[in-house]
């Protein structure tokens, strides 16, 4: 992992991160639970990541997750085109979780990202 990669992102469906936040713990989307960890992005993939596997879906979230808080749970793994993605073995404690903000769509169809760090 970059030493400048702290945040990392997990878009998902409002109903669905609310759920964890009732729990305090987030077990991971359909796809997240077929594939055996939690999926996410880094600043730089993640508007990649909204318009390939979330394009003109509404009521998403993008959750921000201090990677310094996963420990050893968090590997940096080869995905789209070799680009190294991060993915978490394991539950994500919502205590993780940085930021939780919303990504509306935009007039054009994408959605509206806020600034990423």
């Amino acid at each position: 992992m970059s030493a400048v990669t702290r945040f990392i992102y997990k878009i998902c469906p409002e109903t669905l991160w609310r759920a964890a936040e009732s729990d305090g713990v987030f077990r991971g989307s359909a796809v997240d639970l077929a594939d055996g960890f939690i999926h996410f992005s880094t600043a730089e993939q993640a508007v990649e990541t909204a318009a390939k596997h979330f394009a003109g879906q509404n009521d998403l979230l993008l959750v921000q997750v201090d990677s310094d808080r996963l420990g050893d749970r968090l590997r940096f793994e080869p995905s789209r085109g070799g680009a190294l993605f991060p993915h978490l073995y394991g539950d994500l404690a919502v205590a993780a979780v940085s930021k939780v903000e919303p990504l509306p769509l935009g007039t054009d169809g994408k959605h509206l990202f806020p600034p990423l760090v």
